[in-house]
């Protein structure tokens, strides 16, 4: 199987070695950006899979070129924070925009594709099909600003709209009305001027105060600071709604507000607009903000005010607690203009015993009536599917018992009891039924997918199974409740649904994968069980398709199933190679049973290939990469799952490296242990309490659970509710204990609730002050990810070298 395993690895370790070999720690030191070794670099430069999006009446499929990683030069444009948001003050949209390069059509009946002629270096984002297909609506981002586009899809041709004038720093900037009247778009006010100056000269200290009112908060970051913060945040948050045709005309209908969203409804008629209000805060961002909900009509009249609510900010930390009043408002997919919305009924504190936690309530236009209860929810309200007037399946949750349940709900008569159809640990992937498949309808609006009979519905589920993971579609039966397999993937393929063509799933898209092929869709007949391609994608890194990939299973000291992905680079074999340095890349998972946290849900049958700083990057340098070993962090019943923390992560981690020395693959004295964010704080962690590993790698880590004091990851209690369980936890407290070399990275500019820069900063100066071996990264103009070249080369240089010297280097 491909080139002999001493032969490949062989070149890539000389490679390796060449260019560092071992010396004192010092020699690490580096200032400048740095390459990793080949063929990583060459691999980080390699073009992307195209991403894709299918028309709503499954005619057309649209290829989207994209870029994998950025320059550090486009994270290096001015940037403006507040509020919670990273904006960009030239063009009015995020700071670190995803765009795509190009669109592709291609015809799926006749194969036949058109790429779309735009301007060079297009950037394009927030593509938009219209109701029928027709057209595809989508913005591009100029110096200046983002202009809206649209496209004729049959004749693959675009035209400019409008001018760069749209706002799209909150949310999507446009949204169609309907094919005849065009799109309601946020645009930046004319004539606005520029942006507020900052002071020279302070006008005062800055003073916060709390008079003894209780308004807990979880970390956040980029918040307001100053009258500056808030009148920029004012500034470039300020839009007025326009209606724009597919002649280009545009036809203005509010006054400039502070605009979050502005929705049509189903039948165009209406719009749903939603506004942040004063007064604003300091302490949480600006989806906690006040916030207004009205209809307009067509002309911008407000015609209904559907919810007017306050400052949210004294939400209790525990999950399922929720902000008072009217929080989720929203328009029926399957009516013409008819609102629904939730509300708490518990007084919003998932603490407080309730028979009852929501209340969903629908109200028609032209909205003059008396608001209709249509649902009281035991659980928190999850979310709703509509079907018709008279099915829809409502979904509620509890965090702490993990519990989801499915219910039928009959919109068009709310005194009928709704019908229990599910109920389920939601960590249970054995027992997952899918999701509802749904198609647009009239309106292009997603709904429930009825069969021939009415009334039976379509599951398309992942498939998980003690056997693997095989993908299927159910036939639901919601009178009798029964599901009927209509298909289900077979090895040696990974294969899901993507569409079905028809009401009758007679045809269907599939996509399907190989360890060695790219994901490519397929059209099924389920009448002849034969397919025909559909999109011929190449592998970007065809050097990947030769390594070997398992899911492996063992078992921990307290008898609980555990499973991995194992991959070996190609050509690999242990009786004939020997022991490998090998990686264990983690991240931790609290389960309510034991029965779910046992269960296995990874595939052999997938396409794995890296992609930005993976570790899989390192098979290249001749390393066995362990991806994801469960590492369950179980408490059942009324027992809290990080009381046991420590004990339960380190027989996982035990379990994981005896299975793999006894079976040949690793020497206990090469094997690191790594992971990114919740991942780096389980390595320091398994550092500081065990001596499984030669050396650590973490990645954007918190390490000082005192500076999360209101909860973090899957934890619900403040630290004052769990002082004990908050400093055992934190790796911070066990420096001392940290005697093998411990590599930290860590994005400068981290906006990731929790894991300020200073965590890696504080556990480094510990380190250092405690005599460790350590080393310290961190990466200007990077966030909790890392998305420049630049930077995700340089940290897979220093993961390279760290492992070469403190791994590859440590044989005895």
């Amino acid at each position: 199987m491909g080139q002999p395993y001493t032969t490949a690895i062989g070149y890539f370790m000389g490679v390796a070695l060449s260019l560092f070999s071992p010396m004192p720690h010092p020699a690490l030191a580096q200032s400048t950006w740095q390459n990793p070794p080949e063929p990583i670099a060459t691999f980080l430069d390699a073009p992307a899979l195209p991403r894709t999006q299918i028309s709503p009446d499954h005619q057309w499929m649209v290829s989207l070129e994209h870029s994998p990683l950025k320059s550090i030069t486009e994270l290096a444009r001015p940037r403006v924070q507040v509020a919670g948001i990273q904006l960009d003050p030239a063009t009015r949209g995020p700071a670190l925009e995803y765009p795509y390069r190009g669109l592709t059509l291609r015809h799926l009946a006749t194969g036949k594709e058109q790429t779309v002629a735009l301007p060079d270096q297009a950037r394009v984002r927030n593509l938009m099909w219209s109701s029928s297909g027709r057209y595809l609506a989508f913005t591009l981002t100029q110096p200046e600003g983002l202009e809206l586009w649209v496209a004729d899809v049959a004749l693959a041709e675009a035209k400019q709209l409008t001018p760069p004038i749209l706002n799209a720093i909150y949310g999507n900037p446009c949204d169609w009305i309907s094919e005849e009247a065009g799109l309601l778009c946020k645009v930046v006010p004319p004539n606005q001027g520029p942006p507020p100056a900052a002071p020279t000269v302070p006008t005062g200290p800055r003073i916060e105060q709390n008079l003894g009112r209780e308004a807990p908060a979880r970390t956040y970051t980029n918040l307001l600071t100053n009258e500056h913060d808030e009148a920029l945040f004012e500034y470039y948050l300020t839009s007025v709604l326009e209606q724009v045709s597919l002649q280009g005309t545009r036809t203005t209908l509010t006054e400039p507000l502070l605009i979050d969203e502005a929705t049509p409804s189903p039948n165009g008629e209406w719009i749903l607009m939603e506004t942040v209000e004063r007064p604003f805060s300091y302490q949480v961002p600006v989806g906690l903000f006040p916030r207004r909900k009205a209809v307009l009509d067509l002309t911008g009249r407000v015609v209904f005010e559907a919810a007017n609510l306050p400052l949210a900010d004294n939400v209790p930390v525990n999950f399922d607690s929720v902000r008072t009043g009217r929080r989720v408002v929203w328009w029926r997919a399957d009516l013409p203009a008819t609102l629904f919305w939730v509300e708490a009924i518990d007084g919003g504190d998932a603490r407080t015993p309730a028979p009852f936690r929501d209340q969903v309530q629908q109200l028609a236009a032209p909205f003059t009536e008396v608001p209709q209860t249509l649902w009281q929810t035991e659980r928190r309200f999850n979310r709703i599917t509509w079907g018709d007037a008279t099915r829809a399946l409502g979904y509620e949750y509890w965090h702490d018992t993990r519990r989801l349940r499915t219910w039928l709900l009959n919109p068009a008569s709310p005194e009928t009891a709704p019908v229990l159809l599910d109920e389920r640990d939601a960590q249970d992937d054995y027992r997952d039924p899918g999701r509802t498949i749904t198609a647009a309808n009239g309106y292009g609006w997603h709904t429930l997918l009825f069969g021939p009979d009415g009334n039976s519905l379509y599951l398309e589920g992942r498939g998980a199974s003690p056997e693997g993971i095989y993908p299927f579609l159910d036939r639901w039966d919601l009178v009798t409740n029964v599901k009927v397999r209509l298909w289900q993937s077979q090895d040696p393929f990974l294969e899901r649904v993507h569409y079905l063509i028809d009401n009758q799933a007679q045809q269907f898209i599939i996509q399907r994968q190989t360890p060695a092929e790219p994901p490519n869709y397929r059209l099924y007949d389920r009448e002849t069980a034969q397919s025909t391609p559909l999109t011929e994608f190449a592998d970007p890194l065809p050097w990947f398709a030769e390594v070997t990939k398992e899911v492996v299973r063992y078992q921990r000291a307290d008898g609980l199933d555990l499973f991995a992905t194992l991959y070996l680079p190609p050509g690999y074999d242990a009786a004939a190679d020997g022991p490998l340095p090998t990686l264990l890349w983690v991240y931790p998972q609290e389960y309510k049973s034991r029965e779910s946290a046992a269960q296995v849900t990874a595939s052999e049958n997938s396409f794995s290939r890296p992609w930005g700083y993976s570790p899989l990057f390192m098979l290249t340098q001749g390393y066995a990469v362990m991806m994801g070993p469960t590492m369950p962090i179980i408490g059942e019943g009324n027992a809290q799952p990080n009381d046991t923390y420590l004990e339960q992560l380190e027989m996982s981690a035990q379990a994981a490296v005896d299975y793999l020395v006894q079976r040949g693959v690793s020497d206990r004295n090469q094997i690191a242990i790594g992971g990114e964010s919740y991942g780096a704080f389980t390595t320091a962690n398994l550092l500081a309490h065990t001596d499984l590993f030669s050396a650590g790698i973490a990645l954007s880590g918190a390490y000082n659970r005192t500076l999360t004091p209101f909860g973090f990851q899957g934890e619900q209690r403040t630290y004052w509710e769990a002082q004990e369980t908050y400093i055992n936890m934190s790796p911070f407290t066990h420096a001392a204990q940290i005697k093998q070399p411990l590599l930290l990275i860590h994005g400068a500019e981290d906006d990731n609730s929790g894991t300020y820069p200073v965590q890696s900063e504080r556990l480094y100066g510990a380190l250092r002050g405690l005599g460790g071996t350590v080393r310290w990264v961190e990466l200007p103009l990077e966030g909790h990810g890392y998305r420049s070249r630049e930077a995700v080369g340089h940290v897979l240089w220093e993961v390279t070298q760290w492992l070469d010297l403190y791994v590859k280097g440590n044989r005895e």
